[in-house]
């Protein structure tokens, strides 16, 4: 006897279909929390050894997936793209109750695989990495708000510096982004002084003195768009703020992640590889998760989205290009990941910027995009040899 569960999860509920040996057995409702699960438990426990099939559906489907892990059930977790594939000839009347029952008759026929059970401290990487990703984002937001609310009160304050990306920056336009403040209200021993009590890291007088000059003659060159009194200012303070505390959120986010990717063999592997830091790391060990899952490299490109897709009609054949179907993180992480490691292959060479460099050389087009896509598959396949493998990179190897 064979018992499948159809489950289809939506935002505050479970619709689950039990097909026993092809036949409609019986159909629920149940609610997505503790009291549903406690029923569902039930009904799976007067089975032997039932099937368990669902589609992913985000943050609500994590829910059932972390009941299902705890209570030592297998499951089939299906990708919504595949799941639609699967489905569509199925679904000409699309409810929760159908598409329950149809997860379940299939599984008769389709037999699939039961999904691979990643241990917790991978979920916590990729929660942290989506963590980091979204305050990196916020960053950028308010950076752009600071760059306009700026080039109205003082856009030449923006090249007193030329790194507008540190604390010594965001000192500068913390305390003196109204130019009048600067030309009228401070002595210049007192901006020296205000600019060496204001950054964390420890400047010299001289480094200060020289920003001060800088900062000075930039306020007697200022034509503020508006008056002294106008919210800008204060619109510039709150964007200082908010952009000051992000970062040091960043900051511990990465510390955090670090700690926990430590207790895991590939992370001193893939820190091998030159070019790659801890931060790099362990944000693709966040978004891959366990790679020991994949059956081979060319399904960790299809997971990411770097599979090539081919298309030709007659004497017609379109240009290659990747199916962009996985992981857009992963693929922004890894592209960096290549300019990195070029960078570093001036004082720790590696066979990635080999076969980088020699097919920039070798291409007649423009840009390297397409160039860095190869290599990044290249990157892949040395992850993935380097994890199955338990493995440490060595140069002398990887060229050959």
């Amino acid at each position: 006897m064979r018992c499948v569960f159809g489950i289809d999860v939506s935002k505050d509920s479970i619709s689950v279909a039990i097909i026993i040996d092809r036949t409609m057995f019986r159909e629920t409702k149940l609610p997505l929390n503790r009291d549903g699960f406690v029923k569902l438990e039930e009904a799976l426990s007067s089975f032997n050894n039932p099937e368990v099939v669902f589609e992913a559906t985000g943050v609500y489907s994590r829910r059932l997936q972390r009941f299902l892990d705890d209570m030592g059930q297998d499951y089939t977790c299906l990708n919504p793209l595949v799941a639609k594939k699967q489905l569509d000839g199925l679904r000409p009347y699309k409810t929760d109750r159908n598409d329950a029952r149809h997860l379940a008759e299939t599984q008769f026929i389709m037999n699939r695989a039961v999904t691979y059970k990643i241990n917790s401290t991978y979920r916590k990487l990729m929660d942290f990495s989506r963590f980091y990703q979204e305050v990196s984002k916020d960053v950028a937001t308010h950076k752009n708000r600071l760059h306009r609310s700026l080039q109205l009160v003082f856009p030449e304050l923006e090249h007193v510096l030329s790194n507008t990306n540190n604390e010594l920056y965001w000192t500068i336009v913390k305390y003196f982004s109204r130019p009048t403040k600067v030309t009228q209200e401070y002595s210049f021993s007192e901006l020296v002084d205000t600019i060496l009590s204001g950054t964390n890291k420890k400047i010299s007088r001289a480094r200060a003195e020289q920003v001060a000059h800088s900062l000075y003659t930039a306020a007697n060159l200022s034509y503020s768009a508006v008056d002294d009194d106008s919210p800008v200012y204060q619109q510039v303070a709150h964007l200082v703020k908010q952009i000051q505390e992000e970062t040091q959120l960043k900051a511990e986010i990465t510390e955090k992640m670090i700690a926990i990717a430590k207790e895991l063999p590939e992370y001193n592997e893939l820190l091998s590889i030159p070019g790659l830091g801890a931060r790099t790391v362990v944000s693709l060990i966040g978004e891959l998760g366990d790679i020991r899952r994949f059956k081979s490299s060319n399904a960790l490109n299809a997971f990411i989205g770097i599979d090539l897709r081919h298309y030709e009609s007659g004497e017609y054949v379109a240009n290659d290009h990747i199916s962009k179907r996985g992981n857009p993180v992963a693929r922004k992480i890894l592209f960096k990941s290549i300019q990195n490691i070029a960078s570093a292959a001036h004082y720790h060479p590696n066979h990635i910027n080999d076969y980088y460099q020699r097919r920039k050389a070798e291409s007649d087009q423009r840009g390297t995009k397409k160039v860095a896509i190869a290599a990044i598959h290249r990157l892949l396949r040395t992850i993935y040899h380097l994890v199955i493998n338990n493995q440490f990179y060595d140069y002398s190897l990887a060229k050959k």
